[in-house]
Order: C-alpha cells, then structure tokens, then sequence
C-alpha cells in the first residue's frame, strides 16, 4: 500500500505552435501584441520555459512552452491567452484584416 499522504509525480507537458511565415513575411507585429496584452509581470505559475522565434527550415514561426503540468498550462491558455488571441482575431475581421492566423 502506498502511504496515504504519498502525492503522485507530475510529469511536464510541452506545448508547441506552429504558424506558417507567409509571403515571407517574418515580423513579429501578432506576436509582440499579444505579449504585450498578457502584460506579465513574472512567469505564470508552472511556466517552467517559452521560446518563440523562426525556423526558416520549417517555414515556421514556433512556440515552444513547458509547463509544470497539464493544468498549468491549459488554466493560462484557457484563462488568460486565447481570451486576448479571440479578441484580437474579432478586431482583426471588424477591420478587414487577416494577418492574424490560428495554429491547429
């Protein structure tokens, strides 16, 4: 029997996003916007790494974040990221523009 005060072990979980460089447009107008409206003062809780940047190899511009855990991560996407990401794509469609792309 397991002790009864015995916690399970975590696993990190990895994110990535992929979103691909058109035209050969490689600003980081989307991205700097979005850092920008998350306005973080400090790592959220269980950010354990983020990088982003190009992989012109790929065609790709990546996200690549680690998270302590599963719950971590998705309580920030879920909490404070896509809601900044749904309101910029609403006022990017109200003005006409399409420069901001989703990853699946």
């Amino acid at each position: 029997d397991p002790a009864p005060n015995r916690k399970e072990p975590t696993v990190a979980v990895a994110y990535v996003q992929e979103f691909q460089i058109r035209d050969g447009d490689t600003s980081t107008t989307n991205y700097d916007a979005v850092v920008a409206a998350l306005d973080l003062k400090q790592a959220p809780d269980g950010l354990l790494i983020h990088t982003a940047g190009f992989d012109h190899t790929s065609g790709v511009f990546r996200i690549f974040d680690v998270w302590e855990s599963r719950a971590q991560g998705d309580r920030f996407m879920n909490e404070q990221l896509n809601p900044i990401i749904e309101r910029m794509m609403g006022e990017a469609q109200a003005s006409g523009e399409t420069s901001i792309a989703t990853a699946h």
